[in-house]
């Protein structure tokens, strides 16, 4: 864990990268275009360099790596990259002089911290996606070696990024419902985005991925942390368990996989129902992608990727062992009490759900907007903040924030302005901080209190 030393040595630093990139904005023209180098061209390489086919005047992707052929290859040939700038791994990549401007690290979680900390130390900025990395020292390496380079760091907190839900910070911040009392955060995950990549995917397993609170809801404490402003947290509980997903509720006479299941036409999680209906319906985005990293999604393929792939077992007969549904309590200084629940078993898909209670009045959010309700008027308001960003950029249900991720972190390597990332590097340390003493919490059933563990700076 962070000591309260290196806590002290992060915030120098930080504040020597803030006083730096500010010194550089004032000086010299600005760039027309930044150059990226995409470093794992999975699903979030593929929507974050997508940006450049929008805006080819503001960003150019110039490198690839990944080892698997066709993901590699796709993105070169969307790209126009040279032969001599796509490689199979990132360490070969990183052997090269620098060559652009900033690296988009989109590897697997595990995989995290050596790339973002080796291209750091080369000299380029660092867009990670989230999480930073699967251990609370990994984050703090990427964190040092990005300030000690003098470097920009922006982890994919893409909620951050949407309109919408950046108007509750700035609600907050008018004071429009009084002291902040309590916060209730709710992620509906998704019944079949559950089972696609939590139970057969690749975050099903803690030890090959990373624990759910991490992997999927760093998104949440790292809001919840956000709207609680200077706050620190100084106590966290945690709850939660495998729910459902497990051999003993598997169904009478069901078979291993889905394609040969005498009961398949009854269950909700038939990866049949999941990818198949899907494309044979020209749906051929996400989820169904994700099953053919070699190729591109068809009729054919998917059949073949569900007679022998992952995503085509059971769901009750598969190595999964990250929590279906998890509470979170926290407590933050001056009485401020937060709770934030996740849920597998849902209909809407990750469509969050917040309610803010202050002294003055009480702001609710469902992911159409933002309504306050004054004590002392009696009257509510409701907020909807307006999108620029192109149609179908990026994940549903993050509301057109990867697009604006990546309009402010472009521009802020164009113009050396670290201030245009809403998520500086220690503030982003300490939330995912946060999300390990949770997950602590939950595993050793216990209270963490930040004032009884030296260990605890969250």
């Amino acid at each position: 864990m962070v000591t309260r030393e290196q806590r002290a040595h992060l915030r120098k630093l930080t504040r020597g990268l803030a006083r730096y990139m500010g010194q550089s904005s004032s000086q010299g023209p600005k760039m027309s275009q930044v150059s990226v180098i995409v470093v794992g061209a999975g699903c979030r390489g593929d929507i974050y360099s997508h940006f450049a086919s929008i805006h080819p005047d503001r960003m150019k992707v110039v490198g690839v790596a990944d080892p698997r052929k066709f993901a590699r290859s796709k993105l070169q040939q969307k790209h126009s990259i040279e032969k001599e700038n796509v490689f199979e791994d990132w360490e070969s990549m990183a052997s090269r002089e620098k060559f652009a401007d900033a690296a988009l690290i989109c590897t697997p979680d595990r995989l995290h911290k050596d790339p973002a900390v080796a291209f750091a130390k080369k000299g380029y900025h660092i867009l990670l996606e989230k999480p930073m990395a699967t251990t609370p020292e990994d984050c703090t390496a990427i964190v040092e070696a990005c300030t000690e380079s003098g470097v920009m760091l922006s982890v994919g907190h893409v909620l951050r990024y949407d309109p919408t839900i950046h108007k509750i910070r700035e609600l907050i911040e008018e004071g429009a419902i009084g002291d902040l009392i309590h916060i209730q955060h709710f992620e509906p995950v998704g019944f079949y985005h559950f089972a696609h990549s939590f139970v057969r995917g690749n975050w099903r397993n803690e030890a090959e991925s990373s624990f759910a609170l991490l992997a999927k809801s760093c998104h949440d404490i790292d809001l919840i942390h956000h709207w609680a402003g200077a706050r620190r947290c100084v106590k966290v509980s945690s709850f939660g368990s495998v729910s459902h997903f497990k051999k003993a509720h598997k169904p009478t006479g069901a078979g291993d996989r889905c394609l040969d299941c005498p009961v398949e036409p009854h269950c909700p999680y038939s990866a049949s129902k999941i990818y198949l209906d899907r494309v044979k319906q020209g749906h051929t985005g996400w989820p169904v992608s994700i099953i053919c990293p070699n190729s591109y999604p068809d009729i054919e393929s998917v059949t073949a990727a569900l007679k022998t792939g992952p995503y085509g077992r059971c769901v009750y007969e598969c190595d999964n062992d990250v929590c279906t549904n998890q509470v979170v309590n926290m407590e933050f200084e001056g009485g401020l009490t937060a709770a934030f629940s996740m849920v597998a078993f849902t209909e809407k898909l990750c469509q969050r759900q917040t309610t803010i209670y202050g002294s003055k009045g009480e702001l609710s959010y469902d992911g159409n907007g933002v309504r306050v309700f004054d004590f002392l008027t009696q009257r509510s308001t409701k907020h909807k903040p307006c999108s620029d960003a192109p149609a179908h950029f990026g994940m549903s249900g993050h509301g057109g924030a990867d697009y604006h991720l990546m309009n402010a972190f472009i521009s802020a390597v164009a113009n050396n302005d670290a201030s245009l990332i809403r998520a500086g590097p220690e503030e982003t340390l300490h939330s995912h901080l946060l999300v390990f003493e949770a997950e602590r919490a939950r595993v050793q059933g216990k209270v963490i209190c930040a004032d009884n563990d030296q260990k605890v700076n969250f």
